[in-house]
């Protein structure tokens, strides 16, 4: 190593928090990366693994000896293990789950034998379980001798003959009671758990809904499978969220995260809907042309072209933004439309209404104070962008507030609404309903 990392002293940073560890070691160079890797103990190792990017993942776990490998997956929780993986590509997965015991072996490819998107990838089978009719003290021997390898010791969980959860147990409760009581006598037979078939989305729900920190998983028929944590379930809504930002922002989800993602992937992401975007926007230059005569016999009506279609579009994109947020925390569903549009309308009117009043006392205003001179008809051009700023701006409301709840119905996903569409969207509107109220008003007078 050089001399900038035999400063690092290596007892230190063994103390450190594994993610501090990571950025520590991350910034070294890659030959010195994977020296520091292997310089640090086997358990340590395996946390400080899950905290590096896929593809420092990917090339120490390449460079890597296969006992060193084997070590590293062993000590990792399995629920890590499979988040690692679903990342690696199928050879790289292959290799390194063949290195692992036969017992941990059987647990990951159990684990990757689930769907991609169901909760049961994220959970570990390292949990502490009991049975009704032991006595509290038989319970606590076996939290001490299988305690050390559980994911966590909030709750046990209490099992028939056919391992079917009946119920769980705050850790606390069974340190307060006698140790002669029987776990049975603990018991309320109310929990909550979740199902190997429900997807992630599903399982945040639940977790939100019912303030967990840990949640058993079980099959179908009920038998318990696992449990997930809420560390996990964090990671899980950080990730659905970064998805629904990038969509809302007008290109593509990213697979990777921006930093992991190669040049010309982040590209054809963002180009795909920059195409789209710019051929929507083509309409508006189609519209402008339709209105060509009414530009050219008054031009003062170029004047306000951007602050017509600004105004639209930022509405738009603000009730979007509320309505793809509350439909995302399930604030809001499809049955909700009518109350949304309703509640849409009066807010796009009032809105409107309020940016109309300063557009036309702006025009006003200059005209008075001789800033620029609108002519003679300087009130009818006024009222002209104050009645087209509350048309566009109603318009550009329930257009944002609307299409979410048409895309959620044709199965897509809301957050595809995303800002620049909807300004897209009412920019070529916009248009229309500012030249089809200006024909209406100036006609015979400039036009």
């Amino acid at each position: 190593m050089n001399s900038a990392t035999n400063d690092l002293n290596l007892k230190d940073l063994r103390n450190r928090h594994p993610n501090d560890i990571s950025e520590v070691i991350c910034e070294l160079n890659s030959k010195e990366r994977v020296l520091a890797f292997l310089l640090l103990p086997g358990e340590l190792k395996a946390e400080v693994f899950t905290y590096f990017n896929h593809a420092v993942q990917e090339e120490i776990l390449k460079q890597l000896g296969s006992t060193d490998t084997a070590e590293m997956l062993e000590n990792m929780a399995p629920d890590d293990r499979t988040e690692i993986f679903e990342n690696f590509p199928d050879l790289l997965i292959k290799e390194s789950i063949n290195l692992l015991s036969p017992e941990e072996k059987r647990i990951a490819l159990n684990l990757l034998g689930y769907p991609e998107k169901s909760i049961a990838r994220l959970m570990t089978p390292y949990y502490i379980q009991a049975r009704k009719g032991w006595s509290v003290k038989q319970a606590l021997n076996n939290i001490k001798r299988y305690g050390k390898k559980a994911e966590t010791l909030n709750h046990i969980y209490v099992v028939d003959k056919d391992n079917k959860l009946i119920d769980d147990i705050r850790i606390g409760k069974l340190l307060m009671a006698d140790e002669e009581q029987t776990v049975e006598s603990l018991m309320d037979y109310t929990f909550v758990s979740l199902t190997t078939t429900m997807t992630k989305d599903e399982a945040i729900e639940q977790f939100n809904k019912y303030d967990r920190a840990v949640m058993p998983v079980v099959s179908e028929s009920g038998v318990l499978v696992g449990i997930v944590t809420f560390d996990d379930i964090f990671d899980e809504i950080e990730r659905r969220d970064t998805e629904d930002i990038q969509k809302f922002g007008g290109l593509e989800a990213l697979e990777l995260s921006y930093t992991d993602t190669p040049l010309l992937t982040l590209v054809r992401k963002r180009a795909s809907v920059l195409i789209i975007l710019f051929l929507g926007e083509m309409l508006t230059a189609s519209a402008m042309g339709f209105f060509e005569e009414e530009i050219s016999q008054a031009v003062v009506l170029a004047l306000f072209i951007p602050l017509i279609i600004s105004s639209g579009g930022n509405s738009g994109s603000q009730a979007a933004t509320l309505i793809v947020r509350a439909m995302a925390i399930k604030e809001l569903g499809l049955r909700d439309w009518w109350y949304v549009m309703r509640k849409e309308i009066l807010s796009g009117l009032m809105l409107g209404l309020i940016l109309g009043a300063v557009g036309f006392l702006r025009i006003f205003l200059w005209q008075q104070a001789g800033f620029y001179d609108y002519g003679e008809y300087a009130i009818l051009i006024g009222l002209t962008v104050g009645l087209s700023l509350i048309g566009i701006v109603l318009w550009g409301t329930l257009s944002g507030s609307m299409i979410p709840f048409l895309l959620q119905k044709l199965g897509l996903d809301p957050a595809t609404s995303s800002a620049p569409f909807v300004a897209t969207l009412v920019d070529v509107t916009g248009l229309i309903i500012y030249f089809t109220i200006a024909a209406s008003i100036l006609r015979g007078t400039l036009l």
